[in-house]
Protein backbone atom coordinates (compact mmCIF):
# COMPACT_ATOMS: atom_id res chain seq x y z
CA UNK A 1 0.00 0.00 0.00
CA UNK A 2 1.19 2.99 -0.90
CA UNK A 3 0.80 6.71 0.89
CA UNK A 4 -1.48 9.42 -0.41
CA UNK A 5 0.28 12.27 -2.18
CA UNK A 6 -0.31 15.12 -0.12
CA UNK A 7 -1.97 18.43 -2.08
CA UNK A 8 -1.47 21.71 -0.71
CA UNK A 9 -4.87 22.98 -1.95
CA UNK A 10 -6.27 21.22 0.87
CA UNK A 11 -3.96 23.01 3.50
CA UNK A 12 -6.23 25.72 3.54
CA UNK A 13 -9.62 24.01 4.25
CA UNK A 14 -10.78 24.08 7.91
CA UNK A 15 -11.27 21.01 10.02
CA UNK A 16 -14.06 18.96 9.79
CA UNK A 17 -14.83 19.85 13.41
CA UNK A 18 -14.24 23.22 13.76
CA UNK A 19 -17.85 25.19 14.15
CA UNK A 20 -19.59 27.53 11.89
CA UNK A 21 -19.65 30.99 13.68
CA UNK A 22 -22.74 32.72 14.41
CA UNK A 23 -22.76 35.40 11.53
CA UNK A 24 -25.63 37.74 13.35
CA UNK A 25 -27.90 40.46 12.32
CA UNK A 26 -26.41 43.51 10.14
CA UNK A 27 -26.48 46.71 12.21
CA UNK A 28 -29.53 48.19 12.60
CA UNK A 29 -30.42 50.98 9.85
CA UNK A 30 -32.08 53.84 11.63
CA UNK A 31 -35.33 55.45 9.64
CA UNK A 32 -35.17 59.34 9.08
CA UNK A 33 -38.26 59.45 11.87
CA UNK A 34 -36.36 57.74 14.40
CA UNK A 35 -33.70 60.22 14.80
CA UNK A 36 -35.39 63.67 14.02
CA UNK A 37 -38.10 64.74 15.78
CA UNK A 38 -39.46 66.82 12.98
CA UNK A 39 -39.78 64.44 10.63
CA UNK A 40 -41.74 62.09 12.80
CA UNK A 41 -44.42 65.04 13.59
CA UNK A 42 -43.92 65.49 10.09
CA UNK A 43 -45.39 61.31 9.23
CA UNK A 44 -47.89 61.69 11.94
CA UNK A 45 -49.76 64.64 10.21
CA UNK A 46 -49.14 62.64 6.99
CA UNK A 47 -51.05 59.55 7.90
CA UNK A 48 -53.60 61.70 9.63
CA UNK A 49 -53.96 63.85 6.27
CA UNK A 50 -54.96 60.35 4.75
CA UNK A 51 -57.17 59.11 7.14
CA UNK A 52 -59.35 62.60 6.87
CA UNK A 53 -59.00 62.04 3.06
CA UNK A 54 -60.42 58.57 3.84
CA UNK A 55 -63.26 60.52 5.92
CA UNK A 56 -63.88 63.08 3.33
CA UNK A 57 -64.65 60.34 0.35
CA UNK A 58 -66.88 58.65 2.19
CA UNK A 59 -68.70 61.67 2.93
CA UNK A 60 -68.76 62.17 -1.14
CA UNK A 61 -69.92 58.54 -1.47
CA UNK A 62 -73.28 59.82 -0.08
CA UNK A 63 -73.71 62.91 -1.19
CA UNK A 64 -73.44 61.53 -4.41
CA UNK A 65 -75.69 58.66 -3.89
CA UNK A 66 -78.52 61.31 -2.99
CA UNK A 67 -77.87 64.00 -5.45
CA UNK A 68 -76.93 62.10 -8.33
CA UNK A 69 -79.73 61.17 -10.42
CA UNK A 70 -80.38 57.61 -11.95
CA UNK A 71 -83.13 55.77 -13.70
CA UNK A 72 -84.58 57.50 -16.80
CA UNK A 73 -82.73 60.52 -16.90
CA UNK A 74 -79.63 59.72 -15.07
CA UNK A 75 -77.17 62.60 -14.40
CA UNK A 76 -74.19 61.96 -17.16
CA UNK A 77 -70.35 62.22 -16.55
CA UNK A 78 -67.98 61.78 -19.65
CA UNK A 79 -70.55 59.95 -21.49
CA UNK A 80 -71.34 57.35 -18.50
CA UNK A 81 -73.72 57.43 -15.48
CA UNK A 82 -72.28 59.99 -13.42
CA UNK A 83 -73.92 57.96 -10.06
CA UNK A 84 -71.98 54.72 -10.87
CA UNK A 85 -68.47 56.63 -11.51
CA UNK A 86 -68.49 58.90 -8.47
CA UNK A 87 -69.78 55.92 -5.94
CA UNK A 88 -67.02 53.87 -7.42
CA UNK A 89 -64.32 56.74 -7.10
CA UNK A 90 -65.28 57.68 -3.93
CA UNK A 91 -65.91 54.59 -1.64
CA UNK A 92 -62.59 53.30 -3.48
CA UNK A 93 -60.50 56.50 -1.96
CA UNK A 94 -61.83 55.46 1.23
CA UNK A 95 -61.05 52.60 1.29
CA UNK A 96 -57.42 53.18 -0.53
CA UNK A 97 -56.64 56.50 1.92
CA UNK A 98 -56.95 53.91 5.38
CA UNK A 99 -54.84 51.34 3.52
CA UNK A 100 -52.32 53.62 2.39
CA UNK A 101 -52.54 55.31 5.87
CA UNK A 102 -51.53 52.35 7.64
CA UNK A 103 -49.05 51.44 5.76
CA UNK A 104 -46.76 54.36 6.59
CA UNK A 105 -47.98 54.34 9.75
CA UNK A 106 -46.00 50.87 9.72
CA UNK A 107 -43.56 52.35 7.84
CA UNK A 108 -42.65 55.05 9.09
CA UNK A 109 -43.73 55.30 12.96
CA UNK A 110 -44.23 52.39 14.44
CA UNK A 111 -41.09 50.81 16.41
CA UNK A 112 -38.95 49.39 13.99
CA UNK A 113 -36.22 46.12 15.26
CA UNK A 114 -35.52 42.83 14.10
CA UNK A 115 -36.71 40.05 16.11
CA UNK A 116 -35.70 36.82 15.63
CA UNK A 117 -37.29 33.35 17.21
CA UNK A 118 -35.87 29.76 17.82
CA UNK A 119 -37.82 26.78 16.04
CA UNK A 120 -39.91 25.30 18.90
CA UNK A 121 -42.12 22.04 18.55
CA UNK A 122 -46.21 22.33 17.11
CA UNK A 123 -47.21 22.36 20.71
CA UNK A 124 -46.12 25.23 22.28
CA UNK A 125 -45.30 24.97 25.77
CA UNK A 126 -47.32 27.12 28.18
CA UNK A 127 -44.65 29.64 28.98
CA UNK A 128 -44.26 30.16 25.23
CA UNK A 129 -48.13 30.61 24.79
CA UNK A 130 -47.70 33.51 27.74
CA UNK A 131 -44.37 34.68 25.97
CA UNK A 132 -46.90 35.14 22.35
CA UNK A 133 -49.31 37.37 24.58
CA UNK A 134 -46.46 39.64 26.23
CA UNK A 135 -45.30 39.94 22.23
CA UNK A 136 -48.80 40.58 21.45
CA UNK A 137 -48.96 43.57 24.34
CA UNK A 138 -46.01 45.17 23.22
CA UNK A 139 -46.24 45.14 19.79
CA UNK A 140 -49.89 47.05 20.69
CA UNK A 141 -47.33 49.42 23.04
CA UNK A 142 -44.81 49.84 20.02
CA UNK A 143 -47.61 50.75 17.59
CA UNK A 144 -47.75 53.69 19.55
CA UNK A 145 -51.11 54.18 18.87
CA UNK A 146 -51.73 55.04 22.63
CA UNK A 147 -49.16 58.03 22.50
CA UNK A 148 -50.36 59.15 19.11
CA UNK A 149 -54.03 60.41 19.51
CA UNK A 150 -53.97 62.15 16.40
CA UNK A 151 -53.85 59.10 14.71
CA UNK A 152 -55.67 56.84 16.57
CA UNK A 153 -58.81 59.44 16.39
CA UNK A 154 -58.78 60.02 12.81
CA UNK A 155 -58.13 56.39 11.94
CA UNK A 156 -61.49 55.50 14.46
CA UNK A 157 -62.90 58.43 12.69
CA UNK A 158 -62.60 57.39 9.11
CA UNK A 159 -63.51 53.81 10.20
CA UNK A 160 -66.45 54.59 12.00
CA UNK A 161 -67.59 57.27 8.49
CA UNK A 162 -66.90 54.30 6.18
CA UNK A 163 -69.65 52.34 7.63
CA UNK A 164 -71.81 55.04 6.31
CA UNK A 165 -71.75 54.24 2.59
CA UNK A 166 -71.69 50.31 3.86
CA UNK A 167 -75.63 50.69 5.30
CA UNK A 168 -76.35 52.82 2.39
CA UNK A 169 -75.58 49.78 0.05
CA UNK A 170 -76.92 47.13 1.97
CA UNK A 171 -80.38 49.35 2.59
CA UNK A 172 -80.40 49.69 -1.50
CA UNK A 173 -80.46 46.48 -2.35
CA UNK A 174 -84.63 46.39 -1.68
CA UNK A 175 -87.28 47.09 -0.21
CA UNK A 176 -87.60 45.86 3.57
CA UNK A 177 -89.88 43.16 4.04
CA UNK A 178 -91.50 44.37 6.61
CA UNK A 179 -94.40 41.86 7.91
CA UNK A 180 -94.48 39.72 4.21
CA UNK A 181 -92.24 37.00 6.03
CA UNK A 182 -94.96 36.59 8.86
CA UNK A 183 -98.73 35.80 6.72
CA UNK A 184 -99.25 33.96 3.72
CA UNK A 185 -102.29 34.41 1.23
CA UNK A 186 -104.46 31.96 3.05
CA UNK A 187 -107.87 32.89 4.39
CA UNK A 188 -110.91 31.68 5.77
CA UNK A 189 -112.75 29.33 3.50
CA UNK A 190 -109.89 29.25 0.85
CA UNK A 191 -109.94 25.93 -1.05
CA UNK A 192 -106.75 23.52 -1.18
CA UNK A 193 -105.97 23.08 -4.85
CA UNK A 194 -103.47 20.83 -6.14
CA UNK A 195 -100.43 21.93 -7.28
CA UNK A 196 -100.22 22.80 -10.74
CA UNK A 197 -103.32 21.47 -12.37
CA UNK A 198 -105.36 23.33 -9.62
CA UNK A 199 -107.90 21.22 -8.80
CA UNK A 200 -109.66 21.67 -5.79
CA UNK A 201 -109.54 18.67 -3.72
CA UNK A 202 -112.23 16.65 -1.96
CA UNK A 203 -111.97 14.97 1.58
CA UNK A 204 -113.19 11.68 0.44
CA UNK A 205 -110.81 11.36 -2.51
CA UNK A 206 -107.64 10.88 -0.64
CA UNK A 207 -106.93 7.41 0.59
CA UNK A 208 -104.57 6.57 4.01
CA UNK A 209 -101.10 7.44 3.15
CA UNK A 210 -101.47 9.77 0.22
CA UNK A 211 -99.69 12.85 -0.04
CA UNK A 212 -100.51 15.35 -2.50
CA UNK A 213 -98.37 18.51 -3.25
CA UNK A 214 -101.41 21.47 -2.69
CA UNK A 215 -101.44 24.99 -3.51
CA UNK A 216 -104.12 27.73 -2.41
CA UNK A 217 -106.70 28.50 -5.13
CA UNK A 218 -105.72 32.32 -5.11
CA UNK A 219 -108.32 34.20 -6.51
CA UNK A 220 -107.12 37.77 -5.56
CA UNK A 221 -105.48 39.25 -2.39
CA UNK A 222 -106.61 42.57 -0.40
CA UNK A 223 -103.88 45.37 0.51
CA UNK A 224 -104.01 49.05 1.16
CA UNK A 225 -105.04 50.30 -2.09
CA UNK A 226 -108.06 47.27 -2.07
CA UNK A 227 -108.46 44.52 -3.70
CA UNK A 228 -106.64 43.48 -6.32
CA UNK A 229 -106.00 40.35 -8.50
CA UNK A 230 -102.72 38.50 -8.64
CA UNK A 231 -100.82 37.84 -11.28
CA UNK A 232 -97.19 37.36 -13.12
CA UNK A 233 -94.46 37.48 -10.70
CA UNK A 234 -96.89 38.22 -7.79
CA UNK A 235 -98.67 35.28 -8.06
CA UNK A 236 -96.00 33.02 -8.68
CA UNK A 237 -94.61 34.64 -5.20
CA UNK A 238 -97.62 34.21 -3.47
CA UNK A 239 -97.94 30.43 -3.89
CA UNK A 240 -94.72 29.84 -3.48
CA UNK A 241 -94.92 30.57 0.52
CA UNK A 242 -98.33 29.12 0.42
CA UNK A 243 -96.84 25.66 -0.83
CA UNK A 244 -98.59 22.82 1.34
CA UNK A 245 -98.51 19.22 1.43
CA UNK A 246 -101.56 16.98 2.39
CA UNK A 247 -101.48 13.72 4.11
CA UNK A 248 -103.93 11.34 5.18
CA UNK A 249 -103.25 9.11 8.10
CA UNK A 250 -105.38 7.04 10.20
CA UNK A 251 -106.70 9.45 12.90
CA UNK A 252 -105.72 7.33 15.82
CA UNK A 253 -102.27 7.64 14.69
CA UNK A 254 -102.40 11.38 14.93
CA UNK A 255 -100.74 13.36 18.31
CA UNK A 256 -102.30 17.01 17.56
CA UNK A 257 -100.20 19.64 19.20
CA UNK A 258 -102.09 21.81 21.91
CA UNK A 259 -104.53 23.62 20.45
CA UNK A 260 -105.08 21.65 17.38
CA UNK A 261 -107.28 19.43 17.84
CA UNK A 262 -109.49 20.39 15.16
CA UNK A 263 -107.05 21.49 12.57
CA UNK A 264 -107.68 18.17 10.60
CA UNK A 265 -110.21 16.59 8.82
CA UNK A 266 -110.52 12.93 8.81
CA UNK A 267 -107.07 12.37 9.21
CA UNK A 268 -105.77 14.98 6.34
CA UNK A 269 -103.11 17.18 7.71
CA UNK A 270 -101.67 19.81 5.94
CA UNK A 271 -98.14 21.43 6.35
CA UNK A 272 -96.08 24.07 4.70
CA UNK A 273 -93.95 22.57 2.22
CA UNK A 274 -90.87 25.03 3.20
CA UNK A 275 -88.23 23.28 5.30
CA UNK A 276 -87.50 25.75 8.24
CA UNK A 277 -83.97 24.74 7.73
CA UNK A 278 -82.88 26.53 4.64
CA UNK A 279 -86.49 26.54 2.68
CA UNK A 280 -86.34 23.63 0.13
CA UNK A 281 -89.47 22.30 -0.94
CA UNK A 282 -89.68 19.04 0.80
CA UNK A 283 -92.29 15.93 0.28
CA UNK A 284 -90.32 12.97 0.67
CA UNK A 285 -92.62 10.66 2.68
CA UNK A 286 -91.88 7.33 4.65
CA UNK A 287 -95.43 6.07 4.78
CA UNK A 288 -95.36 3.87 7.47
CA UNK A 289 -93.98 5.84 10.00
CA UNK A 290 -95.43 9.10 8.92
CA UNK A 291 -92.14 10.91 8.60
CA UNK A 292 -91.61 13.66 5.92
CA UNK A 293 -87.74 14.04 4.82
CA UNK A 294 -86.66 17.14 3.50
CA UNK A 295 -83.82 16.28 0.43
CA UNK A 296 -81.48 18.83 0.74
CA UNK A 297 -79.74 18.40 4.41
CA UNK A 298 -82.26 15.62 5.86
CA UNK A 299 -84.47 17.02 8.38
CA UNK A 300 -86.77 14.76 9.26
CA UNK A 301 -90.35 15.78 10.27
CA UNK A 302 -92.71 13.80 12.51
CA UNK A 303 -96.27 14.33 10.81
CA UNK A 304 -97.92 12.40 13.25
CA UNK A 305 -96.91 14.53 15.90
CA UNK A 306 -97.49 17.84 15.31
CA UNK A 307 -94.52 18.07 12.57
CA UNK A 308 -92.03 17.78 15.26
CA UNK A 309 -88.34 17.41 14.09
CA UNK A 310 -86.70 13.90 14.77
CA UNK A 311 -83.13 14.51 12.65
CA UNK A 312 -81.69 17.12 11.23
CA UNK A 313 -80.53 20.74 11.59
CA UNK A 314 -83.96 22.10 11.54
CA UNK A 315 -84.65 24.30 14.36
CA UNK A 316 -88.24 24.41 14.48
CA UNK A 317 -91.76 22.10 13.68
CA UNK A 318 -93.03 23.10 10.40
CA UNK A 319 -96.49 24.82 10.37
CA UNK A 320 -99.36 23.59 10.59
CA UNK A 321 -102.65 24.82 7.95
CA UNK A 322 -105.93 24.42 9.57
CA UNK A 323 -108.22 22.49 7.70
CA UNK A 324 -112.19 21.86 7.00
CA UNK A 325 -114.59 20.99 4.42
CA UNK A 326 -116.73 23.60 2.93
CA UNK A 327 -120.58 23.07 1.82
CA UNK A 328 -119.15 20.82 -1.28
CA UNK A 329 -117.18 18.57 0.54
CA UNK A 330 -113.80 20.20 -0.79
CA UNK A 331 -110.88 20.86 1.71
CA UNK A 332 -110.12 24.97 2.63
CA UNK A 333 -108.38 26.74 5.04
CA UNK A 334 -109.39 27.70 8.22
CA UNK A 335 -107.34 30.96 8.92
CA UNK A 336 -103.80 31.60 7.83
CA UNK A 337 -100.73 29.80 9.27
CA UNK A 338 -100.52 31.11 12.43
CA UNK A 339 -96.72 31.02 12.79
CA UNK A 340 -94.14 32.11 9.88
CA UNK A 341 -93.63 29.71 7.21
CA UNK A 342 -89.84 29.52 5.91
CA UNK A 343 -86.48 29.08 7.46
CA UNK A 344 -85.42 30.02 11.01
CA UNK A 345 -83.47 33.16 11.18
CA UNK A 346 -82.16 35.20 13.87
CA UNK A 347 -85.22 36.94 15.74
CA UNK A 348 -87.97 34.71 14.04
CA UNK A 349 -90.35 33.10 16.70
CA UNK A 350 -89.63 29.53 16.98
CA UNK A 351 -92.72 28.65 19.99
Amino acid sequence: MTDLQHDPQHDNLPAINDSVSDPGLPAHLWRPTDVDPRLEKRAERQVASLFVLSMVCAVLFLVSYFALKVGDNPTVFLGSGASNVALGLSFGGALLFIGIGVIQWARKLMDDHEIIEMRHPAASPPEDREATLAALSQGTEESGIARRPLIRNTLLGSVTILLAPVVVLLRDLGPLPGDKLESTVWTQGMRVVRDVVGTPIRAADLEIGDLVNAEPEIIFAVDEEGEHVLEGVELQVAKSKAAVILLRMDPDDNTPGPGRENWSVDGILCYSKICTHVGCPISLNERKTHHLLCPCHQSTFDLADAAKVVFGPAARPLPQLPLAVDADGYLVAQSDFTEPVGPSYWGRDSG
